[in-house]
Parts: C-alpha cells; structure tokens; sequence
C-alpha cells in the first residue's frame, strides 16, 4: 500500500469497538515479538553450547516448531487493523468514494469468508490433538523432547477469531461509508496523501513537546 495508514477514531460505538479489539491484537502482536526474541536467545544459547561445551541446546528445533505458529499468524489481525498487509492497489488507488468503500467492503467479505472457513478447520485440526485422558491433554507431540503440539495448534483458531472479530468491524465500517456516503469513516485503514501525512506528523511532534 502506498503512503502511510490513518485509522480514524470517534465518539461512535464502532469506533470503540475498534480501539478495544486493538488492545487485544497490540497484545496479540507483543507475543509474537517476544516468542521472536525468545527464538534469538534460544539459538544464541544453543550456538555457545555447541561451540564451548559441545552440549547444544536439546530440542532447539522443537522450540522452532512450537513458536512459529506465534510468530507466523499472532499479530495478522493487527496488522489488518492498521492496513500493513501486503497488497496490490495499482487499480484500488483509482477508485475514491462510495466505489472505492465498495471494493473495499467486497474485499473484506471475501476475506472473512476465507479466514472463518480456515478458523473452523483449525479448531478441529487443534482438536484432533487435544485430548485430557493423555499425559499433558496431548494426542501428539514433538519428535526431539516430546513437547505437546496442542497449544501451538490453538493459537490458530484463536488467532483467526480475532482476524475474523476485526473483518467484521471493518465490513461494518465500509458498509456505513458506503450507505452514508461518508468521506473519512471509522475504524477502517484510510490511505493518507502527503498533506494529511505532514499534518499528523506535526500533530505528532505538537503533543510530544
């Protein structure tokens, strides 16, 4: 997307809801960070094992395993939020008004289609391998040290459910610049131009001071 990325905020329950789901994929979006670094410090640490004490850390590629559904999928939704994704708006840039908030809200349908279909498949792939009368509640575990697959499992579904809770406010929002014909809706990634961009900017060093 080109150009920096507004999501406007008011007074209206929509937008409300918007600034609580976002606490909940900021936090969604830390995990991520942190199950990064944690895999920097676990190689760090395996590396200097291996390398002075021939002991490399047991499991290290478990560890991998286990994170990269956090580090892969936690934070989608906030970036959704904030219009961050990758995308191709080569014909989107022509569209303004009620027929851009058109595209938009087609788009976003699609997408919430496509994301409850894979959450539903995912809890049931979580399922499969969820199971209390085993040792630790797990039908599967890694090959190395044996840790429970289960709980990366979950983090899918979980993590499509807030995508999926976040497509919705934002179909809702399109849908009201739509019907309304509102130039700057709420609770949807609006595309600034360089002047709106200088100004926040500006606003931005202001309430620094």
């Amino acid at each position: 997307m080109v150009g920096q990325v507004s999501v406007i905020e008011d007074s209206s329950l929509l937008s409300r809801l918007d600034v609580g789901l976002l606490k909940i994929e900021k936090a969604c979006a830390l995990i991520s960070g942190l199950a990064i670094f944690s895999l920097m410090f676990l190689a760090a640490y395996s590396v200097t094992g291996r390398k002075f004490f021939n002991s490399p850390l047991a499991g290290y590629v478990d560890y991998i395993e286990a994170a990269m559904p956090i580090i892969a999928i936690m934070g989608v939704s906030y970036v959704q939020r904030d219009g961050s994704h990758i995308r191709m708006d080569l014909f989107v840039s022509l569209l303004k008004g009620r027929s851009l908030w058109m595209f938009e809200l087609i788009s976003v349908i699609l997408i919430f289609i496509l994301i409850t279909s894979l959450t539903w498949g995912a809890w049931l792939h979580f399922d499969r391998s969820f199971d209390c009368a085993r040792p630790f509640c797990s039908r599967d575990s890694s090959i190395d040290i044996g840790i429970p697959i289960w709980p990366s499992k979950l983090v899918v579904p979980f993590a499509f459910s807030v995508l999926a809770l976040r497509l919705t406010l934002q179909g809702i929002g399109y849908s009201r610049a739509l019907f309304l014909g509102l130039e700057k809706p709420a609770a949807v990634p609006l595309v600034l131009n360089a002047t709106e961009q200088a100004r926040l900017e500006t606003d931005a060093i202001d309430r620094a001071k």
